[in-house]
């Protein structure tokens, strides 16, 4: 039998289980916001394929290529317009850790900048995100990035990395990730404990979200289990709270019928002359499944998939 070709998606994943990447980083540190670092291990030692992008992350993703050249390019032209010497010295390209070679990081861009070797990196960022990024000449920028810039640094040996975050089609932001070899010692042994511990060591790492569990765990075995005395308290503080948050449900689906039935038809409700609600109808296109397995039952059944998903519910109590 022939061999299933992989996608360069998932040729590219398989690679990434070979090295901890900067990326990778900011998971095994609990600061990234998209995985965890028990998801990384689930990805890292096959247990579980990379989460598909959409098809609005793969268009993001794919922008972001297109344009990271331009965005090299305008950062290089900008500062030269401020005096700088400057030479584009490499793109894209991969380094891995002297002494820890499963270490590994891939730097955008670098600069000979007043003769000094520089790494760059190049990001475009959109909407609310431009609010995560502070004065430029600073390193305030998203804690994410930073644990990535000072991993490439640690790894490069570079003293500083330039970032340009694109925020418009006509400009550059310029930020600054200084070397700090304290943190760097610090994100090192953290990453060597990973890969030790939880990729060779098969040790699953400190369970941070309800979503780890799940992932850890997504069948149950159909046994019981009796709740020790901690576990007991926090059943009954988490009903108490699940009960109050459906008494506040019920209080906003009653306050939401009573501003719906006054604005009717209207769509935009103020006060003092200034809009405080909308209520527009938007268009949404979903597919039919149930349309589509009456007309082409052959058709639903070649692309139906089974998936598991626990729920955690709340017994009815025996007693009052």
């Amino acid at each position: 039998m022939s061999a299933v070709a992989l996608t360069t998606e998932e040729q590219f994943a398989l690679e990434r289980r070979s090295y901890i990447g900067g990326s990778d980083m900011a998971a095994i540190y609990g600061v990234s916001p998209y995985t965890t670092a028990v998801e990384l291990w689930l990805e890292k030692t096959g247990r579980r394929r990379p989460r598909r992008r959409s098809k609005a992350e793969q268009r993001i993703l794919d922008a972001g290529k297109r344009l990271e050249p331009i965005i090299v390019d305008m950062t290089i032209e900008k500062l030269r317009d401020e005096g700088h010497d400057v030479e584009l010295i490499a793109r894209n390209k991969r380094y891995f850790d002297a002494e820890y070679p499963f270490l590994s990081c891939e730097i955008d861009f670098e600069l000979m900048l007043d003769g000094e070797h520089i790494n760059g990196d190049a990001k475009t960022v959109r909407g609310l995100a431009k609010t995560q990024w502070g004065d430029e000449e600073t390193d305030e920028m998203p804690l994410h990035y930073h644990v990535q810039f000072m991993h490439g640094l640690g790894i490069t040996g570079k003293r500083r990395c330039i970032v340009s975050p694109m925020m418009s089609l006509d400009a550059v932001g310029t930020y600054w990730a200084e070397r700090d070899d304290e943190v760097i010692a610090a994100m090192r042994a953290k990453a060597v404990e990973f890969w030790n511990d939880c990729i060779l060591g098969d040790k699953v790492p400190d369970i941070m979200r309800f979503d780890d569990v799940k992932a850890i765990y997504p069948i149950d075995n159909g046994k019981s289990i009796e709740a020790d005395q901690p576990t007991a308290i926090k059943v009954e503080r988490l009903r108490s709270i699940k009960e109050q948050i459906k008494s506040w449900e019920n209080e906003a689906e009653s306050l939401q019928l009573d501003i719906a039935e006054f604005i009717s038809p209207h769509s935009i409700l103020t006060i003092g002359g200034e809009p405080v609600l909308t209520w527009k109808a938007q268009e949404a296109r979903r597919l039919d499944q149930e349309a589509l397995e009456r007309e082409h039952p052959d058709l639903f059944a070649k692309f139906k998939t089974t998936s598991y998903q626990r729920v955690m519910r709340f017994k009815k109590r025996k007693h009052s």
